[in-house]
């Protein structure tokens, strides 16, 4: 055999075996990973990592050890080729004031980010879905929720409730479905004319919802220095949901 052919061939050797080798300590690490982030008293202090599957059960994500932790969170780290942000991920998470949510999530889990009372700005994927029951429930100092460039289907029951400092909410034209409540108590969103709370399933939130986005949501009209509300609205281009 040529020198050069037998030095092309030992350094093709050495590269497959570096690749595998790489493979395998990369995988090994992952396990590692995942296995020490299934107890949360593992995270980085000030952290909380979503990972793939992590759906926390209501024991645990109400245990005292569990709440007094995830209260000093500020940073929501996603790890790698994950679809869902899980149920209970970040509830309760009082000091946590953006979140930047990663292309390739499509479900946004139930109660997710509930009482996550700083929040302020959230940044969501053209991924996403489907935003689940409760997932940014009590996030009282969120003002602004832009989904335009989203491909959001899905609004759960009461996805947005007793958020009182939303005042203007983009929704896709892919949008289809309203869950009952979605905006109850949220005053500075939704006119006195859509009475939220009192809809009696959520056919009529849809109809009555959607009509007031088509409708532009009431802009405010220029009168002076008087101070009208009515500016506080549901945006939407127009469409068929």
């Amino acid at each position: 055999m040529h020198t050069d052919d037998f030095r092309r061939l030992f350094v093709g050797f050495v590269m497959f075996d570096t690749l595998v080798a790489m493979r395998w300590l990369d995988k090994k690490w992952h396990k590692v990973v995942e296995k020490k982030l299934n107890e949360f008293e593992d995270e980085p202090y000030g952290e909380v990592i979503v990972l793939g599957g992590n759906d926390i059960i209501s024991n645990e994500a109400d245990s005292t050890v569990r709440y007094e932790r995830i209260e000093q969170v500020t940073k929501v780290v996603f790890l790698l080729n994950i679809t869902k942000v899980g149920v209970n991920a970040c509830v309760y998470a009082s000091n946590l004031v953006v979140v930047d949510i990663p292309e390739g999530i499509t479900i946004i889990g139930n109660n997710s980010f509930a009482q996550c009372s700083s929040l302020k700005e959230i940044k969501f994927p053209k991924s996403l879905t489907s935003i689940g029951r409760l997932s940014f429930a009590w996030c009282s100092s969120l003002e602004q929720v832009d989904l335009l460039h989203t491909n959001v289907q899905e609004l759960g029951e009461s996805a947005f409730y007793y958020c009182t400092s939303l005042r203007e909410m983009k929704v896709p034209d892919s949008l289809q479905k309203f869950g009952y409540d979605v905006f109850g108590y949220c005053s500075k969103l939704v006119p006195s004319t859509i009475d939220v709370n009192d809809m009696i399933n959520e056919d009529d939130v849809t109809s009555d919802v959607v009509a007031y986005i088509r409708a532009g949501g009431g802009e405010k009209e220029s009168d002076g220095d008087e101070e009208d509300d009515s500016d506080d609205s549901i945006s939407s281009s127009d469409g068929d949901y």
